[in-house]
């Protein structure tokens, strides 16, 4: 694992969206682009990350309206970065330790250059894992 960097195994690209959006919106831009996640904006600022699962626990399990509900209202505000040049092990273990999926990707402006998750960390560094297997297959619908 070591021998691969975050920017070998991430994903470069970001889908950004605007804390205004509504959770339908939203779930419709990760069906279509095939994402589990968006980087959430206030402006010109991040404001946070938002999860397919995120939609699931904080809106739809607590019964709220889709089409009223605005992603800015259910985001994670604790965003977690790590800059694009550590190993994928130094990825591993941050996730491990914060109890996490995803983790923003920076580089040494601290710019976000992109995302990695636990699945790009097993498709790229164990392929032949159940779980490099199920990230590689597409949702059905």
């Amino acid at each position: 694992m070591t021998g691969y960097r975050v920017s070998d195994v991430m994903t470069r690209r970001v889908v950004y969206l605007p804390a205004e959006t509504t959770l339908d919106e939203a779930a419709t831009v990760m069906r279509e682009a095939d994402i589990g996640d968006v980087v959430v904006t206030d402006g010109a600022n991040l404001a946070g990350m938002l999860t397919d699962r995120d939609i699931v626990v904080r809106a739809v399990a607590e019964r709220a309206n889709p089409s009223s509900t605005t992603i800015g209202s259910i985001t994670t505000r604790e965003v977690v970065m790590i800059e694009q040049h550590a190993t994928a092990g130094e990825a591993a273990a941050l996730m491990r330790e914060r109890g996490i999926r995803r983790v923003l990707v920076c580089d040494s402006d601290r710019k976000l250059v992109g995302i990695v998750s636990l699945g790009d960390l097993a498709m790229q560094l164990d392929p032949q894992s159940a779980l490099s297997e199920i990230s590689e297959q597409s949702p059905t619908v």
